[in-house]
């Protein structure tokens, strides 16, 4: 046995994933080169796989074999190209075993996070497959002269659509992204991160399993210094995921070739607890918002805020859970969060929290790694009396970690909550659904959910998911989320011939101008008074 099959058959209990289907998607990745990036469990940090390490010259292939294979999938009706992505929802349904195994060996994560994320799959695709049609249809609008001109609107594809996803999400990311995207009428090239490529091209073989035309779905691999700028200069929208720092040079490099980007970025999101909150349902929520997927997700909260008069009960509530939680890297149930994905983020997060204790900050919970279960896992840890000039307080840590802070009362959580450059997520504990809606209506964030840590928002596919300052641009989801792969365009058209005063109409120009001045003020008066 290979280390390869050593690793699958130490994690691999369901026997769904082998060394040869792994082998198989590597392949799909069309390249004139033979260099090639490993691939690591993060559960063993052992051997997982290979993938083939792109050049620009394979990129711009990709992308040139993406545009003509575009022209096709263009002409097909919406109602034809959503039929599609309903028979790829359905197989991701079916092969769910392979993807969630797939999701475990190349992430790390929880089986039940995993979970989490493969039901995004089907959410999305029925969202989009329903509003599609009325998305991509054609509009009136008002003439400029009612009677005598008209105006259209048509939304067409803007073409070629490159994905950047991350790895913590791979799966539903790229799906969030892609299928919009395809619906519109574009094809899509997916730059996936060479952590975590594998469940890319399984989403890339399943859709031509689906019916997708060759070409439609294009995924490209490599080191993203390489892959990324190349992708960005021969698309025509770039959809990001991914830092705030790699973000500006995202948007930086669409904005020099006029291409439209769509940007989810950092965030250090907070959490606040008011004096009405249910203490048990605050802490036992509170767990999931902090801490699935070990902390690496962008909506997870960092900085939990909790009005002074129930701190005491809903730290010693919310700590004593956070240590009831089970750290695990099986392809089971049982485990409540799984590793941290490889040694950079565990150092990272190792160091967050020793500069937060040497600034004065005590540990309540967790703070230590487990090599016992694996190489990258640490423990949920809750920290208190954290600097809030701290690292940890000012700066995303992606990990599971969390910081407590009593405040006087509700007005200083707001301002606390909104002290941040950053407005990606934000979550709202109270006994009052309307005065939670009230206070997330002053809390500075692209998404505020009330009574949840994020599923409440993430999950309601017909709203726009993004950020504000620093997390972000554009908006995935909702109708927001295919706009941004549609171009408008007018079309006017005059019924009574060439409109404006003619050549040669000498004075009597001006009495036609003053006709239509007068008609102009009129008719603004009478808006007026029906008012």
């Amino acid at each position: 046995m290979d280390q390869r099959s050593a690793t699958l058959a130490w994690t691999n209990a369901t026997n769904a994933v082998s060394p040869a289907q792994l082998d198989a998607l590597s392949e799909r990745v069309a390249t004139a080169g033979t260099e090639t990036i490993d691939v690591s469990a993060p559960a063993m940090d052992e051997p997982l796989g290979s993938i083939p390490a792109c050049s620009e010259a394979d990129v711009e292939g990709a992308v040139r074999r993406a545009r003509q294979a575009r022209s096709a999938w263009t002409t097909r009706s919406v109602a034809d190209r959503a039929a599609v992505i309903d028979r790829f929802a359905d197989l991701v349904l079916e092969r769910r075993t392979m993807l969630l195994d797939l999701l475990q060996l190349e992430t790390g994560k929880a089986r039940r996070t995993a979970a989490e994320e493969l039901l995004d799959v089907p959410l999305n695709c029925s969202y989009y497959r329903s509003i599609g049609p009325e998305a991509v249809a054609s509009e009136k609008r008002r003439g400029a002269l009612p009677g005598a001109t008209s105006a259209r609107v048509s939304y067409d594809p803007v073409g070629v659509v490159g994905l950047i996803s991350p790895w913590n999400y791979p799966l539903a990311l790229a799906v969030a992204d892609a299928i919009p995207a395809l619906i519109a009428g574009n094809a899509v090239v997916l730059k996936p991160d060479e952590k975590t490529p594998f469940v890319a091209l399984a989403l890339a073989t399943l859709f031509a399993e689906a019916g997708g035309p060759k070409g439609v779905f294009e995924v490209v691999t490599g080191e993203g210094d390489v892959v990324g700028p190349a992708l960005i200069d021969h698309i025509d929208h770039i959809a990001f995921t991914g830092s705030t720092e790699t973000g500006r040079a995202v948007a930086e490099r669409a904005g020099h070739n006029l291409i439209d980007c769509s940007l989810e970025l950092g965030g250090n999101n907070p959490l606040v607890v008011l004096d009405d909150a249910d203490v048990e349902t605050a802490a036992r929520g509170v767990l999931q918002a902090c801490f699935s997927n070990a902390g690496q997700l962008c909506l997870a909260a960092e900085r939990i805020y909790v009005d002074e008069s129930l701190y005491e009960p809903f730290r010693d509530a919310f700590v004593d859970a956070t240590r009831g939680l089970t750290v695990g890297t099986d392809l089971d149930y049982e485990s409540d969060v799984g590793s941290l994905i490889d040694g950079a983020q565990l150092n990272r997060v190792e160091d967050h929290v020793a500069e937060a204790i040497e600034t004065g900050a005590t540990v309540l919970a967790g703070g230590q790694r487990r090599p016992d279960v694996g190489p990258f896992c640490y423990e949920p840890t809750v920290l208190a009396d954290v600097d809030p000039d701290a690292t940890v307080a000012c700066e995303e840590t992606f990990g599971p970690v969390v910081s407590l802070t009593p405040v006087p009362d509700e007005a200083a959580a707001i301002e606390a909550a909104n002290d941040s450059p950053y407005g990606l997520n934000a979550s709202v504990w109270t006994g009052s659904r309307d005065r939670g809606r009230r206070v997330a209506d002053r809390i500075e964030s692209g998404t505020v959910c009330v009574n949840d840590g994020y599923i409440a928002g993430w999950a309601a596919v017909d709203g726009p998911m993004g950020g504000v300052g620093d997390s972000g641009l554009g908006r995935r989801h909702g109708p927001e989320g295919i706009a941004r792969y549609l171009e408008p365009r007018l079309i006017g058209t005059s019924r009574v011939g060439p409109l404006g005063v003619p050549s040669g109409a000498g004075s009597a120009s001006k009495w036609l101008f003053e006709g239509m001045f007068r008609a102009l003020g009129a008719g603004r008066r009478l808006r007026q008074w029906v008012r």
